[in-house]
């Protein structure tokens, strides 16, 4: 999805406004710090079922393209079980279709929890983190779009500086830096799954 452009300025807001875990893409403990944090959430889920995992973005943008790069690691991850990813590098969930989407997932997945992956810009300091956080994200609320708010649960990447063309600063942001965490996110996820048991067979 296009951006959320708000700067990210996690230090300067209250610890008590919103749980949450960031993980730069060069640390080591990333994944181990991630996935615990998802466990966690799982866990504590009183839903008890395996969350549906919505994945948004573009592959027409390069820095857009975090959250299809990531749902088309988790489709091929999760390939069989019983764990419902929407937003791939062929099947992206952008702003003209998130409404649809949106609506086949309560009609089908009522009973379930969501997690919420996306792309997002901020301060330079922040550049190439992953933030999670206990809160829904909104998408596309960077460029006025008017979009719903979306999961239970989201993982947003830091993947360039906002505040100034945002659309071109997106177009022109390294594929390195959102492979990596594409990576990243994509085996949270998978192994908090596994830890939680919420793969079939598990």
């Amino acid at each position: 999805m296009i951006i959320r452009s708000k700067l990210l300025d996690i230090v300067s807001r209250p610890k008590s406004e919103v749980q949450e875990t960031r993980v730069h893409i060069d640390d080591p403990s990333a994944v181990f710090a991630l996935t615990n944090e998802l466990t966690c959430f799982l866990t504590n889920d009183i839903k008890k079922s395996p969350p549906v995992i919505l994945c948004i973005g573009t592959d027409r943008s390069t820095g857009d393209s975090l959250g299809p790069l990531t749902g088309w690691r988790l489709h091929k991850l999760l390939y069989s079980k019983n764990v419902s990813v929407f937003g791939t590098i062929d099947q992206p969930v952008h702003a003209q279709n998130i409404h649809s989407v949106l609506s086949h997932i309560r009609e089908t997945n009522t009973d379930r929890s969501m997690i919420a992956v996306d792309a997002c810009l901020g301060q330079f300091p922040n550049v190439e983190t992953i933030l999670l956080e206990h809160k829904p994200l909104r998408p596309g609320s960077g460029v006025k779009k008017i979009l719903p708010e979306v999961g239970d649960i989201s993982i947003s990447g830091i993947v360039n500086t906002g505040g100034f063309m945002e659309i071109q600063v997106l177009q022109n942001t390294r594929l390195s830096i959102v492979m990596k965490m594409s990576h990243i996110i994509a085996n949270s996820i998978f192994l908090a799954l596994q830890k939680t048991g919420m793969l079939n067979g598990d």
